[in-house]
C-alpha cells in the first residue's frame, strides 16, 4: 500500500463499531530503516497505542501515542546522546473528495482530515509520520551549554581596512 519502512493497513469498513486498540511495534530492521530516512544514529523501543474506531460511515478516526528513544547528535557537542520522544496521534479519516472545506475566517482553526486510501488507513504509516515529527531538528545533549568563541579583534576581517585608514 506504502513505499514507506513501515505499514499496517487497515480497512476503514472491517472496524468494529466500538472500534479496537491496537499495539504497534516495529522490528529492529524497521527501526533502521525508520532512522536512515529520518537521518538520525538509531531509533530503538517504538511503541504505538492506538485506539482506531469508525467515524460517518466510511470514516475513522485514530487517538493515541507513539514513544521511543532517538539516538541523534548534539548540535553543541557533537556527541551522540539518547533522546526520549512521546507524540499524540490524533487523526481523523474520510473518503476521498468528501471533505467540505469550513469557511475562510475558520480555515486556520481546523486541521483537516487525511484521506483514506481505497477505503484503508495505514495505522504504520501514520505511527512513522508522528515519529518523524517528533523527532528535535535541533537536538541538544542536556546540560550541553553553547559558548560562542573569543572575538580577536585582529582577526576582523575590517581589521586590514582601519590599518589602511591610519596610513592616510
Amino acid at each position: 500500500m506504502t513505499d514507506l519502512p513501515y505499514s499496517h493497513p487497515f480497512s476503514v469498513l472491517d472496524l468494529p463499531p466500538g472500534g479496537f486498540d491496537l499495539t504497534l511495534t516495529p522490528d529492529a530492521a524497521t527501526c533502521t530503516a525508520i532512522a536512515r530516512l529520518a537521518g538520525v544514529i538509531a531509533v530503538e523501543d517504538v511503541k504505538a497505542t492506538l485506539h482506531l474506531a469508525p467515524e460517518g460511515g466510511a470514516g475513522a478516526h485514530v487517538t493515541g501515542r507513539v514513544t521511543a528513544t532517538i539516538r541523534q547528535t548534539c548540535g553543541v557537542t557533537l556527541e551522540p546522546f539518547d533522546a526520549p520522544l512521546s507524540e499524540e496521534i490524533d487523526v481523523h479519516f474520510v473518503p476521498p473528495g468528501t471533505y467540505k472545506p469550513p469557511v475562510a475566517e475558520e480555515e486556520n482553526e481546523i486541521d483537516p482530515p487525511d484521506e483514506t486510501v481505497d477505503g484503508h488507513i495505514d495505522a504504520g504509516a501514520l505511527v512513522y509520520e508522528f515519529l518523524i515529527l517528533g523527532i528535535d531538528p535541533y537536538p541538544r545533549k542536556p546540560g550541553a551549554v553553547f559558548e560562542p568563541p573569543a572575538e580577536d579583534a585582529a582577526a576582523s576581517p575590517f581589521a586590514a581596512l582601519s590599518r589602511l585608514k591610519g596610513s592616510e
